[in-house]
């Protein structure tokens, strides 16, 4: 995880994926230390660079469905492409995942994301959270990697990290948005968590094994305050005006019979209305893929005879490419 300073570092040797059999792994419940204050006893504005995953469609009665652009039209140039899963099954109060951090050489009008999220819609009223690392130039002036926040509440108010009044920050160590150091050889994982506090009705930003980064206050929200309809995690990318779509996660498409060779999410959990944990998958998922074209998502096996440390996971990614229309 991230030391004391405040630029984020490797955590390769902390994740599941690279940890030995019989390693500690720290959870939302078993963090409690921070989680407890926030969850009692219970252990992006929408831009054309950050699509909002839909938020009122009702939940299927499939385990997993595939969400794609109907009448085969090609997407309009400068839009964006998702890869990821979700669940319409709320109310929920949190969301969890381990999630690698990537480099990626993209354009200057290119963007590229990789994130958890919770939202709430009614009628074209959304309110939303998310969180994690993104690539792009266009926001932050330079080519590198870049961890984030973003809200988008009531009456249509939201920004990124602290560009607007509304998140606060508490932690003295580590910041909502810091570029992210690569040392050589090492992986470098986020460990995030987003759930709304038992007592204030807050929404909390923790990085789970170091601390909780700050909180989006209650009033800032109208369709939040129960918890959220709808939690995910995935990656999304945003399109030159040309139409050119950068690569997503490591820039290869996912094989389920080697998930170390693309982009993942891990272990991702969420809290039910009671604030009690499960496996995200413990009701019924929807994978997200409108550009199959450029990008895939694979749900994780469990491989034979091998200890399953990554929970519920799974892989995505892409090249992009000049035609990711459906």
């Amino acid at each position: 995880m991230r030391p004391s300073n405040s630029k984020a570092t490797a955590a390769g040797t902390s994740h599941p994926m690279d940890m030995q059999e019989g390693s500690p792994l720290r959870s939302l419940s078993e963090d409690r230390a921070h989680v407890s204050l926030r969850l009692g006893n219970m252990p992006a504005l929408p831009t054309p660079e950050s699509p909002l995953p839909a938020l009122s469609k009702a939940a299927g009665k499939q385990k997993m469905t595939r969400a794609t652009p109907k009448g085969g039209s090609q997407k309009p140039a400068g839009m964006g492409a998702i890869a990821g899963v979700r669940s319409h099954n709320g109310p929920y109060r949190g969301v969890e995942a381990w999630f690698d951090v990537l480099q990626q050489d993209i354009a200057k009008d290119q963007a590229s994301y990789s994130s958890i999220y919770i939202g709430s819609g009614s009628n074209n009223e959304i309110n939303f959270i998310s969180a994690g690392w993104m690539v792009n130039p266009s926001l932050f002036g330079d080519g590198r990697t870049w961890t984030y926040g973003f809200w988008k509440g009531k009456d249509g108010k939201g920004c990124y990290n602290t560009a607007c009044s509304g998140f606060v920050h508490v932690s003295k160590t580590i910041p909502i948005v810091q570029p992210i150091d690569f040392p050589a050889g090492k992986t470098v994982w986020l460990h995030y968590s987003i759930h709304q506090d038992k007592n204030t009705g807050n929404w909390w930003l923790t990085e789970l094994g170091s601390g909780d980064i700050g909180y989006w206050p209650k009033k800032l929200f109208n369709l939040l305050n129960n918890g959220a309809n709808m939690v995910g995690a995935g990656g999304t990318v945003q399109a030159s005006p040309s139409g050119s779509s950068p690569p997503m996660g490591k820039g290869q498409f996912p094989n389920v019979n080697s998930p170390e060779k693309s982009a993942g999410f891990t272990n991702i959990e969420v809290l039910d209305s009671n604030y009690k944990q499960h496996k995200m998958n413990y009701v019924p998922t929807e994978v997200v893929l409108d550009s199959p074209k450029c990008y895939g998502l694979t749900i994780g096996k469990k491989f034979f005879l091998q200890p399953n440390r990554l929970g519920f996971y799974f892989n995505y990614g892409g090249p992009g490419g000049n035609s990711c229309g459906v």
